[in-house]
């Protein structure tokens, strides 16, 4: 059951990379109309000898919509497989 979890889990992040092709092939279209938020200036911690920086940013578009919706799609395809 575990096993399904993981794949499960990864074809709908595979799903997000495709998307996010999918929004680069085309991009002056409306598959790149989106959001974007996180973190627009990275926090910074400087510890003296040890400095970190943190930072995130995430960007959901219509074409990374369509490619989760491509990924849950085939995870229910090769669920039938496993």
């Amino acid at each position: 059951m575990r096993k399904k979890a993981w794949t499960y889990f990864l074809l709908i992040l595979a799903g997000i990379v495709i998307g996010g092709f999918i929004g680069t092939l085309f991009p002056n279209t409306w598959l790149n109309y989106g959001q974007s938020f996180g973190l627009t200036s990275p926090l910074i911690l400087d510890l003296g000898i040890l400095c970190f920086t943190f930072g995130l940013t995430i960007n959901i578009t219509i074409a990374s919509i369509i490619g989760i919706v491509i990924g849950i799609v085939a995870a229910i395809v090769i669920y039938r497989f496993i």
